[in-house]
């Protein structure tokens, strides 16, 4: 598989986390995240909202990065937490204030595990 194909499994795989991150909105997740769902429901939304932007600014600055090794260690950083990121959903299923139950929220969360895996699997293939 050449490295377009890698690329456009890696950059579809992070389209769905950056779009899971417009669902979380929605679903209220700061209600359930261990960080946030002590706060009240209006400053844990503020704060869930604006700590996605030092998080999202450095994740696009790494991958963008010109030097291949914090942009590969990037990528593959980024495909292992789509794996954990769809187990601790699995894990808060059944918590109190859990919303993500639409067909499109699963899709979005496991659909990343699954992206985020593939590039793990073609990437290993790729070096041996």
């Amino acid at each position: 598989m050449s490295k377009s194909w890698l690329n456009i499994i890696f950059y579809i795989g992070l389209g769905i986390l950056f779009t899971h991150e417009l669902d979380a909105m929605l679903n209220h997740e700061w209600r359930v995240l261990p960080i946030t769902n002590w706060l009240s429901d209006e400053n844990g939304k503020l704060v869930f909202l604006f700590l996605h932007i030092p998080i999202f600014s450095t994740i696009v600055a790494l991958v963008a990065s010109k030097n291949e090794k914090v942009m590969n260690g990037t990528r593959i950083g980024i495909s292992i937490f789509l794996i954990l990121h769809a187990l601790l959903h699995i894990l808060y299923m059944n918590a109190e204030g859990y919303e993500f139950n639409a067909l499109s929220s699963n899709i979005l969360i496991f659909g990343g595990a699954a992206f985020g895996a593939l590039y793990l699997i073609v990437d290993f293939i790729k070096k041996i």
